[in-house]
């Protein structure tokens, strides 16, 4: 039994080894030498010879695509890394365009002004009820600033100053139940005064004074009159929403929104005109007043 096995192998091993030079012999003749004996070898190998070769080229295709995935994963990555980064970059830019633009309209509204002025970034907003203040930071700590002065920004009128502490002002916005300012109807020259709501949930003002007989619509704009010595005259400080005229009494009752968006509201400018000879209306007696 162990000869029998002795002599299994060794055939085995030499029929393993005389194939691959039967093949190679096969495969480095000519044509034209290649015997019997060759060519059955060829018939029976050729099958053989083309199922190696496609599984070669199989698993070559297989690995070269695994290759090329990784690759097109590691671009794919690279790229949206750099669309991030772009898109990052883009909107950086929007924002100092924004920014630019605004900064242009303020110029163009300080240069448009005879007044002098200085401008001032907004910090902060206080709301409470009656009571609506923005909080602001002189680009020019040197410039002295005083209660009552005006404050506007590039779309109207923004409010007066209320306090002031070193180079932080506090701002009574037109929205203040105690803010007033006399105006007139841009389209009809009608007079009205202007006076904050000081509601908490919304920005709003009422225009007071306006005579029944006077010609109101609602979407008219109302500008400064120049009546007051505080602000100059012309300038947007609320849009009519609302007009109810009754059939008795001397007024109508006139609902309007500013034209500055507060909740947007970035940078103003203050208008240092002297308000001593001007008579602010008193907070106290207008909050009270409103009670």
């Amino acid at each position: 039994m162990i000869s029998f096995r002795r002599y299994r192998d060794i055939a085995l091993v030499v029929f393993l080894l005389a194939v691959p030079f039967f093949f190679l012999r096969v495969s480095i003749r000519r044509p034209a030498e290649l015997n019997a004996v060759d060519r059955t070898i060829m018939k029976i190998t050729a099958p053989l010879q083309y199922g190696a070769s496609r599984a070669a080229r199989t698993v070559s295709g297989l690995f070269g695509d695994y290759v090329y995935l990784v690759d097109v994963k590691a671009d794919n990555n690279k790229l949206a890394y750099e669309n991030s980064r772009l898109q990052g970059k883009v909107r950086e830019l929007l924002g100092l365009e924004a920014e630019n633009r605004r900064l242009k309209r303020l110029l163009g509204l300080r240069e448009s002004l005879v007044e002098e002025t200085a401008s001032a970034v907004v910090v902060g907003k206080d709301a409470m009820e009656y009571f609506r203040v923005a909080e602001l930071t002189l680009d020019n700590p040197g410039v002295v600033v005083r209660e009552n002065m005006p404050v506007i920004s590039m779309d109207g009128v923004v409010g007066v100053v209320f306090r002031t502490a070193g180079e932080k002002i506090s701002v009574q916005l037109t929205v203040d139940s105690g803010f007033g300012v006399d105006v007139i109807v841009e389209r009809t020259k009608a007079r009205g005064f202007v006076r904050g709501t000081g509601d908490p949930r919304r920005y709003a003002v009422r225009v007071e004074y306006v005579q029944r007989t006077d010609e109101v619509d609602v979407g008219d704009f109302l500008v400064t009159s120049g009546v007051g010595c505080r602000f100059p005259g012309g300038i947007p400080v609320a849009r009519v929403t609302k007009v109810t005229k009754g059939d008795f009494g001397i007024y109508q009752e006139v609902e309007a929104t500013p034209i500055v968006d507060f909740s947007r509201l970035e940078e103003v400018l203050i208008v240092l005109s002297d308000p001593k000879d001007c008579t602010p209306t008193p907070r106290r007696r207008q909050r009270s007043g409103n009670k």
